[in-house]
């Protein structure tokens, strides 16, 4: 529902900016009446609302929802049936979210409007960060269905035009990294392509050999031999710098479970700016950073309330470890009525069908840009680990293995990926988290020291709540957690498992915790060393400042 603008003039792009982050009461009701409006003779709409389009009927009438909740209407769509059950326009395409943990992705729905107004959003926030933004690759290449060749032959293009990439970046962080890989398992060959100016016969794809065609159009062994001397050293840190001399940042979304790859992308980066531009998911484009150099730590998005109708589910602050689920008769409040310092579950109503949507993504209050709130995205409002009355959320786990990983630096070994489950076949049950490791020196070990390892296993007992550590000391209904080392490259069998089960590749990432037993079985077979946590974590209350 954004006004009409030209996306190629900044300053129509900062201009529309400042107007809807000005009048967001206005448009957020204006966008309610729409969504209502549009959709009022839907199966969905209607047999709640009954012709009451007025927005104290929709909260009184229309339920909060999960996706499970809607799941039904949606598989009847993808059956066949018609779109009119939850959406007047009609569907383009179902997006594949992650939806990794089960194994099964959720379907999103997506009208073809919708999916101009997300391009229009990204124009919002492109004049913030550099004033040209040019694509080094052919489009035609990034949209390949073959996602080797396509990975591949962006980096092919991206290297023979070195020196005018300004800014390098993958949706997530964790994408991002898995460029960084392909590359350090590819760049011999991709050197060849470039000293004989021929690309590999395994690329095949037409799109992909008339992509490259327009920049590999003869031999180049000055250039190949350049990225050969700095891909050959010893070690790949600063490796982004040095191979795109002019980079000014590395773009991709670096909050929430995306954190804990940040000592990653400085490593690599050799100090490169990390910006995380926007916020959004399969569901809805949200907020933009309007202040796009921000240290990570201090990165807000601003909601555009053209977007969507966003409210906002209360989530509980004031309480010690042992109280962290929603409260019990939350408050749910719109967007102009949310509360600096405060928590909040994000629900939305989109264009495209989907009505008082619980997101599950917890956001807190950091200000106000113009009259649009901004948000800290603080994590997922949901539980990766529970073996009894413990309940382990993902923004626990991940602050627990990032204050564990800080044992590893000395060592020279990093920490690539992770995930988790619960194992319930030993008794007491115990929390499984499988590692993989990497080196920052080519020619250093690999093998983890044991003790290093059992040590990194008692710190993220010791960073977990006071409820799983008294379960675990005291009332011994838990086990010593244990960390399970995985061979190089499980991480991307993992994700190839759950892109043929129908995930997205733009929207993977890669689930904090597992149980699809077929991905487990898969982890399990990957698996190089086992360790245990040789002592009890301590135990007492502590208040807890994450803010749910």
């Amino acid at each position: 529902m954004l006004p009409k603008f030209d996306p190629t003039n900044p300053k129509a792009c900062l201009s529309l900016l400042e107007d809807v982050t000005t009048n967001v009461k206005q448009i957020q009701d204006s966008v309610l009446e729409a969504i209502l409006s549009s959709n009022a003779q839907t199966e969905y709409i209607s047999g709640f609302l009954n012709g009451q389009l007025d927005k104290q009927s929709f909260k009184k009438n229309l339920p909060i929802v999960t996706y499970e909740d809607y799941r039904s209407y949606i598989d009847r769509i993808a059956n066949g049936e018609p779109f009119s059950l939850i959406c007047a326009r009609p569907i383009s395409l179902f997006l594949a979210s992650t939806g990794t943990s089960g194994g099964v992705p959720k379907l999103i729905p997506l009208t073809a409007e919708d999916m101009e107004q997300r391009i229009m959003f990204a124009s919002l926030y492109a004049p913030l960060v550099f004033k040209d933004r040019v694509q080094i690759s052919p489009h035609a290449i990034s949209t390949c269905e073959d996602t080797a060749q396509g990975m591949y032959c962006q980096l092919l293009c991206g290297l023979l035009q070195r020196e005018h990439v300004a800014r390098v970046g993958a949706p997530f962080a964790s994408s991002f990294l898995k460029v960084i890989n392909f590359l350090e398992d590819h760049w011999s060959e991709l050197c060849s392509n470039i000293r004989t100016g021929r690309v590999s016969d395994w690329i095949t794809e037409d799109q992909c050999v008339s992509g490259v065609s327009k920049f590999l159009s003869a031999p180049n062994p000055e250039l190949a031999s350049l990225i050969e001397q700095e891909c050959s050293k010893t070690s790949w840190e600063a490796i982004v710098r040095r191979i795109w001399p002019n980079a000014k940042c590395i773009e991709a979304v670096i909050t929430g479970s995306m954190a804990q790859y940040i000592p990653l992308l400085e490593f690599y980066g050799g100090g490169l700016p990390l910006v995380s531009s926007s916020y959004g998911s399969s569901e809805c484009f949200i907020g933009i950073n309007v202040n796009p150099m921000s240290k990570p730590c201090d990165v807000s998005y601003t909601i555009i309330p053209n977007m969507g109708y966003f409210e906002f589910l209360e989530v509980e602050k004031n309480h010690v470890e042992a109280g962290r689920d929603i409260a019990k008769n939350p408050a749910v409040v719109d967007l102009v009525d949310v509360k600096i310092g405060h928590d909040y579950e994000l629900i939305i109503t989109t264009f495209s069908g989907l009505y008082r949507y619980r997101l599950g993504d917890v956001l807190r209050v950091t200000g106000f840009y113009n009259n649009a709130p901004q948000f800290y995205f603080v994590g997922r409002q949901k539980v990766v680990l529970s073996i009894d009355v413990d309940k382990t959320y993902e923004e626990d786990l991940l602050k627990a293995v990032t204050n564990a990983t800080l044992l590893l630096e000395p060592h020279d070994l990093m920490l690539m990926d992770f995930t988790s489950r619960v194992d319930t076949s030993t008794s007491p049950g115990h929390y499984v988290l499988y590692w993989e490791l990497g080196r920052k020196f080519k020619d250093g070990k690999l093998e983890p020291d044991p003790e290093v390892m059992e040590e990194c296993c008692f710190t993220v007992e010791e960073s977990l709540d006071s409820v799983y550590r008294k379960l675990r000391k005291y009332d011994k209904n838990i086990g010593p957690l244990e960390i399970k080392v995985v061979r190089r490259g499980a991480f991307d069998q993992l994700m190839n498992f759950f892109l043929s089960r129908g995930s997205s590749l733009s929207q993977y990432k890669t689930p904090r915790s597992v149980m699809n037993e077929e991905a487990l079985k898969m982890l399990e077979a990957t698996v190089v060393s086992k360790f245990l946590s040789q002592k009890s974590p301590s135990w007492e209350p502590r208040e807890m400042h994450s803010g749910r």
